[in-house]
Parts: structure tokens; sequence; C-alpha cells
């Protein structure tokens, strides 16, 4: 999607969200709530305090206040291409995030800058032949030794491509393969990479989501992290 598409959906980007993920039984704020639960984990089992935490493809900030409260203390960079979007995210968390327009192909912030970079769904977005300047791009500001951790849909799960497809904001998405992903993360200079599902239980079924911590070599569920080593 151009910026200009972003900016167009930014105002309606929850209520489309919370409408298509209504399957699951949960609100945008489980998932996005995981997901920053997760890289916490991550980097805790790493060893990693980090400083400074990069949002890549911030949005309207569904991420922002859980960064907030996993990393308290760091100074968070919301970058997104879309003004409308972090427009909204500022009102939202005034004083929660640094935002930033990426501009030019660039992310705006200085090489090895950063020591974990986070992005949450937003590959699909992005062209396919893109991949690759991005991910070389979240290298060079990513210190040495940081993480980037990157969380992405899983194709090969029903209901996750059902939902995707029903989705206006994701009209134009290309879902990813774990594998196909973890290979540009290589292929752009990145160590390290592991690779793990999440996601296999609805809301109905919520006692069942202890055992998911055992599951994460199953390629079933509704979405996979990536963690990778500067």
């Amino acid at each position: 999607m151009t910026q200009a598409e972003f900016d167009q959906h930014a105002e309606a980007y929850e209520r489309c969200l919370r409408e298509t993920i209504a399957i699951t039984g949960e609100g945008p704020e489980y998932f996005s709530e995981y997901k920053v639960a997760d890289t916490q984990r991550i980097c805790v089992a790493e060893g990693l305090a980090p400083k400074r935490v990069l949002d890549f493809g911030a949005g309207i900030g569904n991420s922002t206040p859980y960064l907030h409260g996993c990393f308290p203390g760091a100074e968070i960079l919301a970058a997104d291409v879309s003004q409308k979007s972090l427009e909204i995210l500022d009102r939202r968390f005034p004083t929660m995030a640094r935002c930033a327009l990426i501009e030019g192909g660039r992310i705006p912030a200085e090489d090895g800058s950063v020591d974990l970079a986070f992005t949450a769904c937003v590959f699909h977005h992005i062209e396919a032949g893109e991949h690759l300047h991005w991910l070389k791009e979240l290298r060079r500001v990513v210190r040495q030794g940081g993480l980037f951790v990157l969380f992405e849909h899983n194709p090969y799960n029903p209901l996750t491509v059902r939902a995707v497809n029903t989705c206006l904001f994701d009209e134009k998405a290309v879902l990813i393969k774990a594998g196909e992903m973890a290979h540009r993360l290589r292929e752009a200079g990145w160590s390290e990479v592991t690779q793990r599902y999440r996601i296999f239980f609805p809301a109905a079924l919520a006692a069942a989501r202890p055992l998911e911590r055992w599951m994460t070599w199953l390629p079933l569920g509704g979405q996979y992290s990536l963690t990778a080593k500067a």
C-alpha cells in the first residue's frame, strides 16, 4: 500500500480490525499485548534490556502502550509511512512514544542507534521486492548485538487467511511463509534467526493456551514470529 492508501484507512483501521478478528473472540488488544509480551520474554532470555525501541510500521499505535509498559524507561520510536496514522498515535498516547515519518526509503534513525526493533504484521503490506531493502534498513539502525523481532500472519492457517481476505485494509496484502521471511532476514545480514508459531486457540478455548509454549514448532498457528540478532 502507498502512503496515501494508509492515510485513507487510518481513521477506520481500528474498527476494521476489530470486525475482522471478531471470529477469534478477541479484540485487537489481545493480539497487540501478546506480541509485546513475547518480545519482552525474548529480550529477557537474550539478556537484552533495551534503552531504545523502534516500532517499525507503528500505525495508529496499537502496540505503543504495551511497549511502553514492558520496557519502562526505554525510548519508543514509532515509525510509519503514514502521517495520518502517526497523528492518531500521538493523540492516543502523547507521552509514550516519539513519532517519526518514514520517507525516501529510509528509517529516520541513525546507524546502530536502536537496541530492539519490533514490527507487528507489517511486511505483508510491503511488496516482496522491497523486503530486502527494509530488512537491510532495520539492520542498519539496530546496534551490534541488538535484536529484531518480527511478527506476521501465517498463510498456512485457514482462519488467518479468511480474516485477511475479508479486511479492507488488507486488500492488497500478500501473506509470507515463515521460511521465506527467515531466508530474507539472513540475506539482509541478520543472524541467529529463530522461528516460532503462535495463536492456536480462539477465546472459546483459552484454557488450552498454556499449551502453546510447547507448540511453537507446529506451522499451523495463526501467526508466527522471527527473532534475529544484529
